[in-house]
């Protein structure tokens, strides 16, 4: 096939599938000036990465609101830039990271017509966005835009490297691989695709393997090798390949390194952990909630979690640390898209993956969700345990930390979820983050007022009185809600009475302790001051001052 017929098949497909221009493809009937056209290789480049294509693609000839093809009279070897620079070698300087976009002009023929169309072919960002003139650029709706506020897409570029998990192992064979291993991930495929269960049972291990998703066409892949492979083969991964045990434990620290095959030794891992039942007593019962430290399933979604998000190119042991009062999970690699709080409720189903062939392996073999729940999974069973939420603190654009406690941090929290299974999950994780002393935003302030479930004022909230009476909180509760103006102005009033006079140090030592303890102590002097402002205008009581002496009494 020729130039001509070849580009003109392309750009029919094109036309007929996508039907209008998207992130990947632009047309435009002509050339209007290069810093445009910069802008164009730029966006596109970094929305073919995006949309996980291998090139993006710019058309001249083609009206960008009807797509019909009417030929352009733009002629790109001829145009000049700056300095009389000629325009390809000007867009080449000006466009980094360096990418090899092609240039190429044919003939289309419309009903027997000849129209002359050049198209750019522009190759995906890879690791980075795209730029033109230090500036990266994205199509959003039907304009091209600065892509800086878009830290998600940002995000994704920068983790849009090749599949470490699918490459080839080329010397390995399925000799490398460990048997029983294969048959647990037999087992999980049989239970993820019951309806398979007797074909199963005939398929062969190479059979098998192609059909879970960890080799391809008989070839040991590096996914195959992490969860199915010989311990003593794991060089050939040219990964450490390693998840780090720690335990704090009487002022010393033990730990076990574990290797492959990550499908056993997940769970020899997790059997090191000190599991132990716990009790938590409710206001309203004598009888007990007990419950397991820490949720088998949690634990093994943690592990998962980790082997399936690893970023494999920093070549980083997977580390987990046990401590008196929780577990922290600890991979390499930020969070691929999105956040953790996204995922809390269950609402937000992840379109791409770090490891994509690895996290369909993991899928196959059972030991993974790939519908964005895991995060909620792990959310839902602390609360139906009545224990703190996992909390992703020490987090960053190069780790992901996941701390799970295992123990009570405010018995009135766990209580409060025992004695009122109305709460949802939303309100759990807000609650949670008052008995942690974490800011709450407006919306959830507004929330948790709505429904009665925290007083105070920002950033200092504490339990309601509704809800502290039915959790044993009523002097906490006093204590943080301090006596109000009128009784605070009886207190002084009568204390005047006994003693004639008081210093305002003296004043102050008497109403310091009745103040709410959620005021600091400048708030607490400015309460004072307008109180004793307020009683003098009203001529109720009297100062004399001397120097930084200040003498109160009440007017006679």
């Amino acid at each position: 096939m020729d130039k001509n017929a070849k580009f003109s098949t392309l750009l029919d497909e094109q036309i007929a599938s996508i039907q209008k221009e998207n992130r990947y493809i632009e047309f435009k009937s002509n050339y209007q000036n290069p810093d445009k056209l910069g802008q164009y290789i730029s966006a596109l480049s970094n929305g073919a990465c995006l949309d996980g294509k291998d090139f993006g693609y710019l058309y001249f000839g083609v009206q960008d609101e009807t797509l019909e093809i009417v030929g352009t009279s733009f002629d790109p070897s001829k145009e000049k830039a700056q300095g009389n620079q000629s325009l390809e070698l000007y867009l080449r300087v000006m466009v980094s990271p360096k990418i090899d976009f092609t240039i190429d002009d044919f003939t289309y023929l419309k009903n027997g017509e000849p129209l002359h169309i050049v198209v750019f072919r522009i190759p995906a960002a890879v690791s980075q966005p795209t730029c033109y003139k230090q500036k990266s650029w994205i199509r959003v709706d039907s304009h091209t835009t600065d892509l800086a506020p878009y830290t998600d897409w940002i995000r994704k570029i920068y983790n849009s490297k090749t599949d470490w998990t699918a490459q080839i192992i080329e010397d390995a064979t399925i000799e490398d691989l460990d048997k029983d291993a294969i048959q647990s991930a037999r087992e999980g495929y049989r239970q993820r695709f019951p309806d398979f269960a007797e074909a199963l049972q005939a398929w062969s291990d190479t059979t098998f393997l192609d059909k879970a998703g960890l080799t391809q066409d008989g070839k040991i892949t590096r996914a195959a090798m992490l969860l199915v492979g010989k311990p003593e083969k794991a060089y050939k991964l040219g990964h450490i390949a390693q998840m780090n045990w720690k335990c704090f434990q009487d002022g010393e620290i033990i730990g076990q390194l574990f290797t492959i095959p990550f499908l056993k030794t997940t769970t020899e891992l997790m059997l090191k952990i000190r599991n132990y039942r716990i009790k938590i007593y409710p206001h309203n019962s004598l009888i007990p909630a007990e419950i397991w430290k820490y949720d088998t399933r949690s634990i093994l979604e943690g592990l998962h979690n980790c082997i399936a998000h690893q970023d494999y190119t920093k070549d980083e042991r997977i580390i987990v640390a046990e401590d008196k009062d929780k577990l922290t999970f600890e991979n390499a690699g930020c969070f691929y898209e999105g956040d953790y709080e996204q995922y809390i409720l269950g609402e937000k189903t992840p379109k791409s993956y770090r490891n994509p062939f690895l996290v369909k392996a993991m899928l196959n073999v059972k030991m993974i969700d790939s519908q964005g729940f895991g995060i909620h999974n792990l959310y839902m069973r602390q609360k139906e345990r009545y224990l703190p939420m996992p909390d992703y603190e020490g987090t960053d654009e190069s780790h992901v930390i996941m701390h799970l406690p295992g123990s009570v941090i405010d018995v009135n929290y766990s209580t409060t979820l025992m004695e009122n299974s109305d709460i949802s999950l939303t309100e759990a994780v807000l609650l949670d983050m008052v008995q942690k002393g974490k800011p709450l935003s407006d919306s959830a302030t507004s929330a948790l007022r709505k429904k009665k479930l925290i007083e105070g004022r920002k950033p200092k909230f504490y339990i309601a009185k509704a809800l502290a009476q039915r959790t044993d909180r009523k002097v906490e509760y006093s204590q943080h809600k301090g006596l109000d103006s009128k009784s605070c102005e009886s207190l002084l009033i009568d204390s005047l009475k006994d003693h004639g006079e008081l210093t305002r140090q003296e004043i102050d030592r008497l109403l310091w302790p009745v103040l709410s303890d959620q005021l600091d102590d400048t708030q607490k002097k400015a309460k004072i001051g307008n109180l004793l402002t307020k009683l003098r205008i009203k001529g109720i009581l009297s100062n004399i001052t001397t120097g930084n002496n200040s003498v109160w009494s009440i007017r006679q």
